[in-house]
């Protein structure tokens, strides 16, 4: 029994961990930008789009969910754009159109977000500089080593420990009984990728980070319950604000709730990142 329960476990990291490459194709024409590539420390070449802004607005990094691409960023990237900011979308290794081997769940991808505040800063020279990162996209904002150099960051249900986000992944599929499984997802990472579930604490970095801050969950989210992200916010120091999207679940928030999702996301953006000169 503990040996096809080690198979089935074995089979469901690999899906899991799956590479989630596909062509990504061009910027929508409403979107005055272009391509751009750069190197990460994850190994691979980061593709994306950059969205120049005006001058003094600020620049904001999108950092995608767990199996999507910049693609997913686009609703973001518009109402981000027409208030002025510089935009950088770009799909994380293993992701969209930047190679990869495997999804290392913010391991590598925090590497990527690095190389991409590292470019946003280097294309946007003088602007304030915030990240919003989606799941996947926040843990690597968290992750990344040293801390991300930016001045405002944006995390959505973002996940504490891999453990947990594990633990809640079986327990929708398989029941409750399935949490006892997780160490046996846990085991696989060294094994798979080098790294362990010690290196995947997203909630272990957040008070070290000083920069305003704002935590999105859902009321009704399950792969990152409420319960966890309040956890997040009181792990967080000050100045920080929380903001419960009422029957929310684990998806795209912005469509879910857009007119009092982009007020509040461009309220603190502005707060935080223009500057005096600004319009």
């Amino acid at each position: 029994m503990l040996l096809a329960a080690a198979i089935v476990i074995w089979v469901a990291g690999s899906l899991l961990s799956a590479s989630a490459n596909h062509l990504v194709g061009e910027l929508p024409p409403d979107l005055k930008g272009r391509n751009v590539q750069f190197p990460s420390d994850s190994g691979t070449t980061i593709h994306g789009w950059f969205i120049p802004g005006i001058k003094g607005s600020g620049a904001v990094v999108l950092m995608h969910g767990v199996r999507a691409s910049r693609v997913d960023m686009i609703g973001r990237a518009r109402f981000l754009a027409a208030a002025g900011f510089s935009v950088l979308l770009f799909d994380f290794q293993a992701h969209g159109e930047s190679p990869g081997k495997q999804i290392t769940f913010g391991y590598l991808e925090s590497k990527d977000a690095q190389a991409a505040v590292g470019f946003l800063r280097a294309n946007a020279p003088g602007e304030r500089i915030g990240v919003l990162g989606v799941s996947l996209g926040g843990a690597a904002a968290l992750l990344a080593r040293p801390a991300l150099n930016v001045d405002a960051i944006i995390l959505e249900m973002v996940y504490p420990t891999i453990n947990q986000a594990a633990g809640n992944r079986l327990a929708m599929r398989l029941g409750d009984w399935s949490r006892n499984l997780t160490p046996l997802l846990m085991w696989q990472l060294k094994l798979r990728s080098g790294f362990s579930a010690q290196d995947l604490r997203p909630i272990d970095r957040l008070n070290a980070l000083k920069m305003p801050k704002l935590l999105i969950a859902g009321s009704e989210d399950q792969h990152t319950t409420l319960a966890e992200s309040r956890e997040m916010f009181a792990a967080a120091q000050e100045p920080k604000e929380l903001w419960v999207v009422n029957g929310a679940k684990h998806q795209d928030l912005d469509a879910y709730a857009k007119i009092e999702y982009e007020q509040r996301v461009l309220a603190f953006l502005a707060r935080n990142l223009r500057t005096a000169e600004s319009p």
